[in-house]
């Protein structure tokens, strides 16, 4: 993505309807460098920040006040839905004992987040995590491993709550 580009776009997004104008705003990600699909929905209160690359599937939805922050590659799939005040980053630091910061030598490490994905609300999906496809990422959960394809996890961190969903039809499920 186009950094200087992406500051001005952010800027942008703040003066747009929270949902609407979806074309716009897919056509000011384009813009920055963000490879967007088609029917992609984007909030305005979403903040796109780093020097990464980005990919966001056909028929995505990243909803109110998420926040990406892409030092690597960011790869969401299609027919993703992400729930409000989601935070997805590729960054991250070795753990630096003897020095006077905790905090070492910056990493970057990738995610991918794969088609119909249902990210909950206020989750957060951390560096070098890989979500299978038509997984569901409890509300509030911190992945920090990779998730198995058609599973639920919960918790912080995010652990193993039910397997097997295409199996359960259209189950209701209250997590």
């Amino acid at each position: 993505m186009k950094t200087g580009r992406c500051y001005l776009v952010m800027l942008l997004f703040r003066l747009l309807p929270e949902t609407r104008l979806f074309g716009l705003k897919a056509f000011l990600l384009r813009f920055i460098g963000v490879k967007v699909g088609c029917n992609v929905r984007v909030c305005s209160s979403v903040r796109i920040l780093g020097g990464g690359s980005l990919e966001i599937g056909d028929n995505t939805w990243v909803g109110h006040e998420t926040l990406i922050f892409s030092s690597s590659s960011i790869k969401i799939g299609s027919c993703v839905d992400i729930g409000p005040r989601v935070y997805i980053g590729t960054g991250t630091h070795e753990i630096d004992a003897p020095g006077a910061h905790s905090a070492g030598q910056g990493l970057s490490r990738d995610v991918v987040i794969g088609d119909g994905v249902w990210l909950g609300a206020c989750s957060a999906v951390l560096p070098g995590v890989s979500i299978g496809k038509k997984a569901v990422v409890a509300a509030g959960a911190v992945v920090a491993q990779d998730v198995v394809e058609c599973t639920i996890v919960a918790g912080i961190p995010a652990k193993l709550l039910r397997a097997g969903l295409e199996k359960t039809g259209r189950d209701v499920i209250q997590l």
